[in-house]
């Protein structure tokens, strides 16, 4: 969460995580005080079933049955050390959609519940596909030096999880539309 933060908002750790803790804690929406993500200060990967399945729920209506795998997706933690003892950061209810709660929030809780929102919701899509070529051409000059060029790129066929969620930039459909790009 700090990394990603960081990264893609430009949010030191320290802003993160207190920002974080506000929408933990609760905000403000329509009246009522709601805790908008689970516990933030665990590296888990693990979601509940009631989570997957609201998730998923979420992908259908939202981006198509076409980027919902057949069942939900878990992932192992990479680490030996990781706290198994709560659940992944992620939304208390990803029916809460960032547009809809944003007026509620401010600027710097809006834009870490819609990264959190958008990780965790393109983490249960389906992977996206794409073509690969290279091409390499070889030639030799005049005065008898060889010399090689090389290019090679890829072209997203299907987006997947990219119409949710594209790392390095807050616009998926924006990085969608160079897909001839690596």
């Amino acid at each position: 969460l700090q990394q990603e933060a960081n990264r893609k908002l430009g949010f030191t750790a320290k802003r993160t995580m207190q920002t974080a803790q506000q929408l933990y804690e609760g905000v403000d929406i329509g009246g009522e005080t709601v805790g908008l993500i689970s516990y933030m200060r665990t590296d888990s990967v693990t979601l509940s079933a009631d989570a997957l399945k609201e998730i998923r729920h979420v992908i259908m209506t939202q981006y198509g049955n076409d980027t919902l795998p057949p069942e939900p997706r878990y992932y192992k933690a990479k680490s030996k050390n990781a706290q198994g003892a709560h659940e992944a950061v992620r939304p208390s209810s990803v029916m809460r959609l960032p547009k809809a709660i944003s007026g509620s929030l401010t600027p710097d809780q809006a834009k870490l519940y819609e990264l959190i929102w958008k990780r965790t919701v393109a983490s249960q899509m389906v992977d996206a596909r794409g073509q690969s070529v290279s091409v390499r051409i070889g030639a030799t000059a005049s005065d008898g030096r060889d010399a090689e060029l090389a290019a090679s790129g890829r072209s997203i066929t299907f987006p997947g999880y990219l119409r949710a969620y594209v790392e390095g930039t807050d616009d998926p459909d924006a990085a969608l539309d160079d897909r001839e790009t690596l």
